[in-house]
C-alpha cells in the first residue's frame, strides 16, 4: 500500500468514525422538534442542508465538479436515485424516533452491515468467507425470531437498513466528494421540500414561527445536523470498501440501542433480546473474522516483501514471486486480494498448481 493510498484509507476511517458516532446520538435531536411532525421536519432537513452546504462551497469556492455532473447523465441519475432513498430514509428513521421505536430503529442500523455484505455479493460480485457466509445466516434467523416476536417484519428496521445500504453504493458509483454528493442531492430534494412547507403555512399548520424563534432555530439547526455526518459519510464512502463500512455501522445502532433502552425506557420482552442477540452474535462473527484477515494479511505482506527483497539481491528466480502481482497495485494495496494472490503463489511453490481461471482479479476480491 501506498503512503497516499493509506493516508486515503485512514482520513475515509476516522470520517466513517465520526458519521455514525454523530448518527448514534443524533435521536436526543429529533423529538426537540415537537410539535412539528415527522414530514414537517423532514422537508425542513430538506431545505437547511442545502442552505448549509450552499454556504460551505462558496466558502470553499468549489464549483467545478457541478458543471462536469450535468454533463454526465448518468452520474446525475444516480444522484437522483441517491436523494431519493436517502429521503426515505430520513423520513422513516424521523418517524421511528418520535414514535417511540428508537430499538427498532436501532436494529435497522445493527442488521445494515449484513445487508450491506449481502449487496456487495449480489451486485459487486464480492466473494465471502465462510464465516462471512455464516453471519450473513446467523442474521437472517435474528429477522425471523424478531418478526415472530414483534408479530409483524420489524418493517422499519428493514427499511432503514435496505435504504441506507443501497445509499452507500450509489454513493460509491457516483464518487463525489462529500459536500459536493450531499449538495447534489439536497438540490433535487430542495423544490419539493420547500413546496411542501409552502402549502403547509399556507394552510395553518406549520410550526416554524408559530412556536417560537427556538423552535425556528431547531428546525434551521436540521441542516447542520444533516450535513455534518453524511459530509463525513461520503468522504469515508469514496476512500474505504464497502464492507469496510459496514463494520463502521456498529457504532451507531450501539448508542442509538442504548438510548432506547437506557434514556427513552422503551420496552425489550424476552423474545426482542433473543432476536437482538443473534445479530450481536452475528457482528461478532465478522469482526472475529476481520481481525484474524488482518493478522493473515499482515503475514503475507511481510513474507511477500521478504521474497521480493531476497529475488532482488540475489537476481535469481528461486524464491522469487510473481512479477505482476508486486507490478500490480490494484493488488497490492487491496489485503485480501494480496492474501489471495500469495495462496496462488504459495500453491506453486509447494509444487502445486494454479490454473489461468484462478487468478485473482482485485476489482472482485470480497472483504
Amino acid at each position: 500500500m501506498t503512503e497516499k493510498s493509506a493516508g486515503e484509507r485512514r482520513k475515509g476511517l476516522l470520517n466513517g468514525f465520526a458519521a455514525y458516532g454523530m448518527w448514534g446520538l443524533v435521536p436526543l435531536f429529533w423529538p426537540l422538534l415537537k410539535p412539528a411532525g415527522a414530514v414537517e421536519i423532514l422537508a425542513h432537513r430538506m431545505v437547511w442542508s442545502l442552505l448549509f452546504v450552499g454556504a460551505a462551497l462558496l466558502f470553499i469556492r468549489r464549483w467545478a465538479w457541478l458543471g462536469e455532473l450535468l454533463r454526465q447523465p448518468r452520474r446525475l441519475a444516480l444522484v437522483t436515485v441517491a436523494a431519493a432513498v436517502i429521503t426515505v430514509n430520513w423520513g422513516v428513521y424521523i418517524w421511528s424516533v418520535n414514535s417511540g421505536h428508537v430499538v427498532e430503529a436501532s436494529l435497522g442500523y445493527f442488521i445494515n452491515p449484513l445487508v450491506t455484505i449481502a449487496i456487495g455479493v449480489l451486485l459487486l460480485k464480492e466473494r465471502l468467507r465462510p464465516v462471512q457466509w455464516t453471519a450473513v445466516g446467523v442474521g437472517f434467523a435474528a429477522v425471523v425470531v424478531l418478526t415472530v416476536g414483534y408479530g409483524r417484519p420489524p418493517w422499519i428496521s428493514l427499511c432503514l437498513a435496505f435504504s441506507f445500504a443501497v445509499y452507500g453504493l450509489v454513493k460509491k458509483k457516483v464518487d463525489l466528494g462529500g459536500i459536493e454528493s450531499l449538495a447534489a442531492e439536497t438540490a433535487i430534494q430542495f423544490l419539493p421540500a420547500l413546496g411542501y412547507l409552502l402549502w403547509l403555512s399556507s394552510q395553518g399548520d406549520s410550526t416554524f414561527g408559530a412556536e417560537g424563534a427556538g423552535h425556528a432555530a431547531l428546525l434551521a439547526a436540521t441542516g447542520i445536523v444533516t450535513a455534518l455526518p453524511l459530509v463525513c459519510f461520503g468522504a469515508a464512502a469514496i476512500r474505504v470498501p464497502l464492507s469496510t463500512m459496514g463494520l463502521l455501522q456498529y457504532l451507531a445502532p450501539v448508542f442509538q440501542f442504548l438510548l432506547g433502552i437506557l434514556y427513552f425506557k422503551e420496552a425489550m420482552p424476552p423474545e426482542r433480546w433473543a432476536g437482538f442477540a443473534l445479530v450481536w452474535l452475528a457482528l461478532m462473527l465478522l469482526t472475529w473474522d476481520a481481525l484474524r484477515t488482518v493478522r493473515r494479511t499482515a503475514r503475507a505482506l511481510a513474507r511477500e516483501r521478504a521474497k521480493v527483497a531476497a529475488a532482488a539481491a540475489t537476481g535469481t528466480a528461486a524464491g522469487a514471486v510473481d512479477p505482476s502481482v508486486v507490478a500490480n497495485p490494484s493488488v497490492m494495496a487491496n489485503p485480501v486480494a494480496l492474501a489471495n494472490s500469495l495462496d496462488a503463489v504459495d500453491a506453486v511453490d509447494a509444487g502445486g498448481s494454479v490454473d489461468a481461471g484462478e487468478s485473482v482479479d482485485a476489482s472482485k476480491v470480497g472483504p
